[in-house]
């Protein structure tokens, strides 16, 4: 009885001690949906947050971060070198500021997986990538195998590097009151990094919602043929105010831009509704969309394995039956 009590005020301690750094992703105005999913993962591990905003102009989205749920501290970094998140200069900034948390978390998206690693390898340390779950302060529960198997992993680095998959936790709400903003002051100042220079971004303009946020996706696979056939997703999208997403397959056949990609090497998504169509269900495509709450499958091969995850099913031509969907909405 003594050792357990023992333990639990040791552990009681530790946890009153954590403190957890969000690294935040910003359109300049407001914190993006994966952040706010972060920033839900940091309160489970216990402690006090601190959100950190890089960038250029961050008066409006500090502001928004500082009514977040959660956060007890804004922390701002201006300079001109961190205007496009190129990763050397993101990280170098990061590890300052890390020096004086124990958990660093970010969102598991393409931008958090180019400077997360960099700056967890300058404090002698490692990322944890996808967690699904915090268990306790030091142990994280990630997928392994395209979501097949989910292992429960155990830090004991000093500094806690974590990517976290937006899906699996809910978006942190407003707290109704405002946290305090700080300027960061940096040991070393920024300056940009010789080893990568920015050149531009091609980036696709829609007025549908961002696929990794949208309550509504609808992507085809390589049942779609051409490029040309997606228009009749494009429709029924527009039609369900939903996003467009295609498989990998799809997409390098070039009958859809990079964007769209769902799968373990695209973006994962988990709306409310997701309809495959001309998808067979590939593993790679699955571990991406698996967590979507209801799953509509549109497939002519009744034993594509898509069926098998599928809440509904339908066994059509998916030129028959889309457009007699988008007619009857």
């Amino acid at each position: 009885m003594l050792r357990a009590k023992t333990l639990l005020r040791r552990n009681s301690v530790l946890q009153r001690y954590a403190s957890s750094l969000v690294v935040a992703e910003h359109d300049g105005a407001v914190l993006s949906a994966g952040t706010l999913s972060t920033i839900t993962a940091a309160s489970k591990i216990g402690g006090d947050i601190s959100v950190l905003v890089l960038g250029k102009g961050l008066d409006a989205v500090a502001k928004n971060a500082a009514g977040v749920a959660g956060v007890t501290k804004v922390l701002v970094a201006e300079n001109d070198a961190l205007v496009n998140s190129m990763a050397e200069d993101v990280a170098a900034v990061v590890t300052q500021v890390a020096k004086k948390h124990t958990h660093i978390l970010a969102a598991s998206t393409n931008n958090g997986k180019n400077f997360m690693p960099r700056a967890a390898a300058i404090l002698d340390s490692s990322p944890l990538s996808d967690i699904l779950a915090v268990v306790d302060e030091n142990t994280f529960k990630r997928p392994m195998y395209a979501g097949n198997a989910i292992a429960t992993m155990k830090m004991t680095n000093a500094h806690k590097f974590l990517l976290v998959r937006p899906t699996a936790f809910e978006k942190a709400g407003s707290s109704g009151s405002a946290a305090p903003i700080e300027a960061v002051t940096l040991e070393t100042p920024v300056t940009k990094s010789p080893l990568s220079t920015f050149l531009g971004a091609s980036v696709t303009k829609s007025e549908r919602p961002d696929l990794t946020a949208a309550r509504v996706v609808i992507s085809g696979g390589r049942g779609m043929k051409s490029a040309e056939n997606f228009a009749l997703l494009d429709s029924l999208a527009d039609k369900l105010g939903g996003a467009v997403g295609a498989s990998r397959a799809a997409v390098d056949a070039g009958y859809a831009p990079n964007e769209y990609q769902v799968g373990q090497t695209g973006k994962v998504v988990a709306p409310d509704l997701y309809i495959a169509v001309g998808i067979s269900g590939a593993i790679q495509h699955l571990s991406g969309m698996k967590d979507s709450k209801t799953i509509v499958a549109i497939n002519k091969d009744k034993e594509a394995p898509i069926f098998a995850v599928a809440d509904f099913g339908l066994v059509e031509d998916l030129f028959k039956a889309v457009p007699e969907m988008t007619s009857k909405l």
